[in-house]
């Protein structure tokens, strides 16, 4: 059987998928991308002659940060494109206003007949990003997870700056003052909400499914919340966050070898 393979090297965490040729998802991957991303394609690669999958007899090909990194891709392609087709795979439409966080970054992607139309992405600052949410976990002593089980208990907490740096000082602030980590978790999942619906709202929706991708999808509380800024229902699922890597993988189908 030839197999058709998706590597998404991102700036934190490494995700891959397999598909047959009725393009079913067969095997996925999961892994911390670690310093160096030639590392990480090389144990990559391993794990998938673990499970049996033969590189040389696969189609694969690479996207996210590190994807000139993967040096048995036939292809790389860019992970607005993979996120794209990832995001259509998933929803079941065509036409879908994907938002992606990411580890480092946020991709607003609108998605029209199945290609990219319009898209934004915040590179500069990791505010609304997954690396936001662990920084501030880690002051806490929480976990990313058990920080957005407790936002929900929380509220009338707000973080005012835009700025990780600056936002953390805030936070350390809070817990001087004695503020309950209940009403603090809420204060950083709400900032994290603000700033991303503030980008997805500079491109049109225009009623069309809003799908979440990257590495929060799992997060109930932060999707909910996304759903009543936004004042549309968010949806998105578990295999969110291998929407780049599933994108490469049905872009494999393309490729010849």
């Amino acid at each position: 059987m030839k197999y058709f393979i998706g590597i998404d090297i991102g700036s934190t965490c490494s995700k891959t998928v397999v598909m047959d040729e009725n393009k079913n998802l067969i095997h996925k991957l999961l892994m911390p991308t670690g310093w160096s991303s030639i590392d990480t394609a090389e144990n990559i690669l391993k794990a998938l002659n673990e499970n049996g999958i033969s590189a040389e007899e696969s189609a694969i090909v690479a996207t996210g940060y590190g994807r000139v990194s993967v040096p048995y891709a036939d292809k790389s392609v860019t992970e607005i494109t993979c996120h794209a087709k990832g995001a259509c795979f998933l929803s079941g439409s065509d036409d879908v206003f994907a938002i992606d966080i990411g580890g480092q970054d946020t991709k607003i992607i609108s998605i029209e007949n199945g290609a990219v139309s319009d898209f934004l992405m915040n590179d500069k600052c990791s505010a609304g990003t997954g690396r936001f949410l662990e920084i501030m976990a880690n002051t806490l002593s929480l976990r990313p997870e058990e920080l957005c089980i407790l936002a929900e208990k929380g509220s009338g907490v707000s973080i005012s700056s835009m700025c990780t740096v600056f936002a953390e000082s805030e936070v350390i602030s809070l817990i001087g003052k004695g503020e309950s980590r209940e009403n603090i978790a809420f204060a950083v999942v709400d900032s994290i909400v603000k700033k991303v619906s503030s980008q997805a709202k500079r491109l049109s929706i225009g009623g069309r499914p809003v799908y979440l991708t990257g590495g929060l999808c799992e997060f109930d509380f932060l999707i909910r919340s996304l759903s009543d800024e936004l004042g549309l229902k968010v949806k998105s699922s578990p295999d969110a966050r291998f929407a780049g890597a599933i994108g490469a993988a049905l872009s494999a189908f393309k490729v010849k070898k």
